[in-house]
Formats: C-alpha cells, structure tokens, sequence
C-alpha cells in the first residue's frame, strides 16, 4: 500500500512559528512530525510515500534527501497552487497515484504511532474507510462524524448538528478496492466545478457517503494528535516525549 501526505500548506495559524520552516518540519521530541509520520507508516510496511508540497517546499526536499530509509521510497509532489486552494487541489494532483491501487492519506498535522496505524490497516474493509475517535464533547475546528451503530459513515464535516454528532475524524482515510477509483473520479469531477479549489477533499468523502457505504475505522483508546493552534505544540511535545520514551500510550490530544 502507498501512502500520500498533504503537507502543503504553511500552518498560518502557528505563526511565527512557521514564518520560515512549514508546519510538517516543526520538531517534536527531536523528530519533526513529517518523520514521526513516515517512521509510523514504514514500521507497518508502507513502502511508496508520496508526500505533497507547497510552502518552503525546497527545506522540505532537503530534509527528506537527508533521511535514511532503505526500502522505502519517498517521493515528492510540488502543489504550485498550495496557497490559493484548499487541500482538495492537493488530492487532486495525487490521482496518478490514486489509481495504481490501494493507498492512505494522511493529514500532514496529524500525529499517530505504528500502533494506530496497524489497528486502522487491519481493521480497514473494501472501499472507503475513514479513521475516527470518539470524546465527550466535539469543538468548532473538529471534523464531526455522523455515522450508524454498525460503523457507516453518515456525514462528515464541521458544522453538522453536535446532537448528532458521535465520532469526529483524525485526517487518515485508507481506500481498498473500488474505494480508490470511486474518490479519484469523484475529486476530479468536484475540481471542474466553479467551487472546486475551495474545497476540502473530506466534502468529497461526504458526498460519496450520500450513494456508497464508506466505512468507519474507532482508534478509541490510542494516543494521536493534530497540530494547528500554538497550544497544539506544547501538548504534542509531551505526547511526543512519552512515545520517544516508549511509555504506553496514555492520552490523545485534538
């Protein structure tokens, strides 16, 4: 299986910490969450990572050049319109890939262990499949989940009704099968829209929910985190220095 990760954008909201360097290539517990996201995706055999650039792209090249990592091959996509459209456009660039087979995406905020990323590959079906956790109470920047008892997604997005709400999606989607060509075609068909370069790639997923069973992935229990405030950045180290330290995995931030 491939792997594609969007990162894009700057991380305007972190500034100035992003002033020069983009949100991927910030440090946590002396890796930078880029590496934390490729260790965890080639500890569970993730062999082809395509990682999509935009801002400073030519530091992100060169902090990949730097690494060492034998059988797996890491490849960078160049996003010229990374600062005009949403990251829809950045999916979009990656259907070449998208349609040579089954392939992840994974948010380049996000933070998981080779732990998450084990349970969500075994527990991924045919299509679809979008990785959720589950918490008492779901904030504005959260992207809210509505989905059945059994596991099928219902809605996805930020806005839904929060007495509806009971999962909320960590940005790791898998796509086996026809799941993969289904959201190549669907993304390509959004983008020749008027509304296109405005557009998150999760409306997509929620479109297509509307006609076809997307599955739902629980990481209930494993520690991850999302990195888009300043505040983000000092419970990421702490999360980041217990994994670092090989602590079983005692909490989640979002």
């Amino acid at each position: 299986m491939r792997a594609i990760i969007l990162s894009a954008g700057q991380g305007s909201r972190l500034l100035p910490l992003t002033a020069e360097r983009p949100k991927c290539l910030i440090e946590f517990s002396g890796r930078t969450l880029l590496d934390w996201q490729i260790d965890a995706l080639a500890a569970n055999g993730v062999r082809e990572i395509v990682v999509v650039v935009g801002f400073q792209a030519a530091k992100v090249e060169a902090h990949l050049a730097g690494r060492n990592d034998a059988g797996v091959k890491i490849t960078t996509l160049f996003n010229p319109f990374f600062q005009v459209a949403d990251n829809l456009g950045s999916v979009w660039l990656t259907r070449p890939y998208m349609m040579q087979g089954d392939f992840l995406i994974l948010n380049g905020d996000t933070l998981v262990t080779p732990e998450l990323v084990a349970d969500v590959l075994a527990g991924a079906r045919e299509g679809i499949n979008v990785t959720i956790d589950v918490k008492p109470t779901y904030d504005a920047d959260d992207m809210k989940v509505v989905k059945t008892p059994e596991g099928r997604l219902l809605a996805i997005g930020k806005t839904l009704p929060l007495d509806q709400v009971n999962a909320e999606s960590i940005g790791f989607l898998v796509f086996k099968g026809w799941g993969a060509t289904c959201f190549a075609d669907a993304v390509d068909a959004v983008m020749h829209t008027a509304e296109g370069v405005k557009s998150w790639y999760l409306r997509v997923i929620g479109r297509i929910a509307e006609t076809h069973e997307v599955n739902t992935v629980s990481i209930e229990g494993h520690s991850w985190g999302e990195v888009d405030f300043p505040a983000d950045v000092a419970r990421a180290q702490a999360l980041t220095a217990l994994w670092a330290g090989g602590e079983a995995e005692e909490r989640r931030i979002a």
